[in-house]
């Protein structure tokens, strides 16, 4: 059987982080490089995170390591600063939109201070973090023609009550995500990890899309990006194995809903769905108009 148009893609467009140490990255790369990681009650990761992201920045792999804080009480800020990051409190960052409305908002807003022209979002609350996460991400935008937008996937293993499993992470990512895209895209069935939050891009790829201000942004990106630039414009990498604290079926169910909601609404926007009636989604429109007023 002739392999789909899904599988001829993650042929070409799936890359492994092995292939981009931090020397490549600082030797090959010719524009400037920000690292963000939007933040909430994170004090216990972002530390180790941050210094290993300094010793990038030290290789010259990155220039710009940014933290933007959801008024964390438990120190988060503070943490971040002392590991020399820079930090921006979320509320800060352009205002007059009001009230800053989930992780997708806070990765608009942050676009508004961040100087590289290579923009990696990483998340704020991995376990074990390791440098591998951006180097990984940042290796195809410098290293392979035409890549514009990579997204992460890996290995979630799964702890519950003392049980510790190689996998199970990632309930809704495996139950909702990749199902609706092979039934409703199919073109895009070879991405691993649509809901992964690292994800890395050009800054003015970035501006130039809506941003989902919830739990639906990664998705949103990535179905605008690839209605955009088309698959040669995307990749992906397998960053191996990713850890952080799971939460319980109840906590997911919001999250599940409002991923479902996002991929509804690119469907009607696309005349593929009508008569919609779903919670609303508030979306930040593209950056480089606000900007410019």
């Amino acid at each position: 059987m002739a392999p789909t148009a899904a599988e001829r893609w993650a042929e070409r467009r799936t890359f492994h982080h092995s292939a981009y140490p931090a020397a490549r990255i600082a030797a090959e790369r010719a524009q400037s490089v920000s690292v963000c990681l939007p933040a909430r009650e994170c004090a216990a990761t972002v530390g180790e995170i941050v210094a290993a992201l300094g010793g990038l920045r030290e290789a010259g792999a990155i220039d710009e390591i940014v933290v933007i804080d959801a008024g964390s009480r438990d120190g988060t800020a503070a943490v971040a600063r002392g590991g020399g990051a820079t930090v921006h409190q979320e509320t800060e960052l352009l205002p007059q939109f009001g009230p800053v409305l989930g992780k997708g908002d806070a990765m608009w807003r942050a676009l508004s201070v961040l100087d590289g022209e290579l923009v990696c979002f990483l998340d704020a609350d991995t376990q074990g973090f390791s440098a591998h996460f951006a180097s990984g991400l940042l290796g195809p935008l410098v290293c392979e023609p035409g890549v514009s937008f990579v997204k992460a996937f890996y290995r979630r293993p799964f702890e519950h009550g003392g049980v510790a499993l190689p996998e199970g992470g990632g309930r809704v990512n495996h139950l909702l995500a990749r199902p609706a895209l092979e039934l409703f895209y199919p073109e895009l069935a070879g991405v691993r990890q649509p809901l992964a939050g690292e994800v890395a891009a050009r800054r003015e790829l970035l501006e130039t899309i809506p941003l989902t201000t919830g739990y639906g942004v990664e998705m949103a990106m990535l179905l605008d990006v690839w209605d955009l630039l088309g698959g040669e414009g995307v990749a992906q990498v397998d960053l191996e194995v990713h850890r952080n604290s799971h939460q319980s079926v109840q906590a997911l169910a919001p999250m599940a809903r409002t991923v479902l909601a996002t991929v509804a609404r690119r469907l009607e926007r696309d005349g593929r769905l009508s008569g919609l009636e779903a919670e609303p989604i508030v979306e930040r429109p593209p950056l480089a108009g606000v900007l410019a007023r």
